[in-house]
């Protein structure tokens, strides 16, 4: 695992700690020769990540639709930054150079691009590991969820085990770097089955 791509808010949230993990994962990022590949925005989470992950002495990867480059402010000081015309083409590419995925504390942007990828897995279009950074249990509503779907057989659970979560960086990484492909067939319900 060589590219990690991590999704997280371009607000910095009210909670220090998840400042404080973004920090750590950059650092993490740079002492494991990894480089990061994200939303390429300077504000919020987004901004705090890319800026500790350069300062450790790591490459960024930020990749920015047109429309959101002034909003988000894209970030000028990265590696590269990739300008793209719109949403759809910002999240291709960055699943096109990630190894795999993070998802740390953020709004609906968040949550919408690591459901994706985490759907593209269970429809056979790339087979990398997706994990969630519960910092301070953020995401616990968001697993609570899941195992409700499961119950109620709208979700296999090989596919809810597919997501990784831990509360700490360094742990998180190593299931991330540890994760073994998982075949998609006993991700789909057969016919009439519930």
């Amino acid at each position: 695992m060589k590219n990690l791509c991590v999704f997280c808010g371009s607000s910095l949230g009210v909670d220090p700690a998840f400042r404080l993990a973004c920090m750590q994962l950059g650092q993490e990022i740079a002492a494991r020769g990894m480089r990061l590949i994200y939303g390429g925005g300077c504000v919020g989470l987004m901004g705090v990540l890319a800026d500790a992950t350069l300062a450790a002495g790591a490459e960024v990867i930020g990749v920015i639709p047109k429309a959101l480059l002034e909003r988000e402010v894209g970030h000028l000081g990265l590696t590269q930054l990739s300008v793209v015309e719109s949403m759809h083409q910002r999240k291709a590419q960055m699943a096109e150079l990630a190894d795999a995925f993070l998802a740390l504390p953020g709004g609906f942007g968040t949550l919408e691009e690591f459901c994706e990828v985490l759907t593209w897995v269970q429809l056979g279009i790339h087979n990398k590991p997706c994990g969630l950074l519960s910092t301070r249990g953020f995401y616990d509503p968001l697993l609570a969820m899941f195992d409700r779907a499961v119950a109620d057989h709208l979700l296999k659970p090989a596919i809810r085990n597919l997501v990784l979560v831990e509360s700490e960086v360094s742990r998180m990484l190593d299931r991330l770097a540890a994760a073994k492909p998982s075949s998609t067939r006993e991700f789909w319900f057969e016919k009439d089955q519930t």
